[in-house]
């Protein structure tokens, strides 16, 4: 099968496999696109927690973002974890040179044990000049907050909290609702034209680490192979939703989805 798009992916690297760039690369590939990577930083964790983090120089990402973009140009940008604000301005000189249009923003802060993965200063310049660089922004419910000051605990506050980042010059907000206390999981894409929310029966399960950056890349593939943002939205949504639901139970703690959920393998394996 050719693969039916290219995805840069800027983003760290999870050695337990279940977030990160392995999870990025997982996403796209199931999908039928084709994946390439700028790392931004190494982290050494599990399903229980994170052990440490390695920084990556925003010299050699850059140079990642380029000289990869300058021989198989990306028909989408997928970006996550990025620890510091030497790190954004690298990433945004690189995306300036290699002008690629659909860029999809996972602002990670946090990992699913807990862990910062993101300083206050990179904070801020995120809210000031990335996410206006982008053409979707995907925050979590405790992202949304950090990035609006603004508790949200309800449906209404999620969309609220939406259009407090289209104002900081978002282009398109999908919140995601995974942590309010429903029985309907609900997620929100706005812009300055339309609210449209998207319900979900929630599966309850510990077994979420890596969602987040799964939904985004599931949504650049979509998004780069021709489908609007929020059909692309829409899509990325139901394939996390199935890797959940038919997740492995791999690890102690957070484990790992199942990524693989759109494949069938046809030959048996002896």
């Amino acid at each position: 099968m050719k693969p039916k798009s290219k995805i840069l992916i800027i983003a760290g690297s999870d050695s337990s496999g279940g977030a990160g760039i392995q999870a990025d690369i997982k996403t796209v590939t199931s999908l039928g696109s084709y994946a390439m990577t700028a790392i931004t930083s190494v982290t050494t964790q599990n399903t229980t927690g994170v052990n440490s983090i390695s920084q990556i120089p925003p010299k050699e990402i850059s140079k990642q973002i380029e000289f990869t973009s300058k021989d198989i140009k990306p028909d989408a940008i997928k970006i996550g974890m990025l620890y510091s604000a030497a790190v954004i301005n690298s990433v945004l000189k690189s995306l300036k040179k290699i002008k690629v249009k659909k860029i999809i923003l996972d602002p990670v802060m946090t990992a699913k044990g807990g862990t910062k993965l993101i300083n206050n200063q990179s904070i801020k310049l995120l809210k000031s000049k990335l996410i206006k660089k982008v053409s979707l922004i995907t925050p979590n419910i405790p992202e949304a907050e950090i990035l609006t000051r603004k508790k949200i605990y309800n449906l209404q506050d999620m969309i609220n909290s939406a259009n407090v980042l289209i104002n900081l010059g978002a282009k398109n907000v999908l919140i995601k609702g995974g942590h309010l206390k429903s029985k309907i999981m609900y997620d929100v894409f706005v812009n300055k034209k339309e609210i449209s929310v998207f319900k979900n029966k929630k599966i309850f399960t510990k077994n979420t680490h890596g969602t987040g950056c799964t939904l985004s890349s599931a949504i650049a593939t979509y998004y780069s192979c021709g489908k609007t943002l929020k059909k692309s939205c829409e899509m990325a949504i139901k394939y996390v939703n199935h890797a959940i639901g038919t997740g492995p139970k791999y690890g102690r703690g957070h484990g790992p989805i199942n990524h693989l959920n759109t494949i069938s393998i046809k030959k048996k394996f002896r």
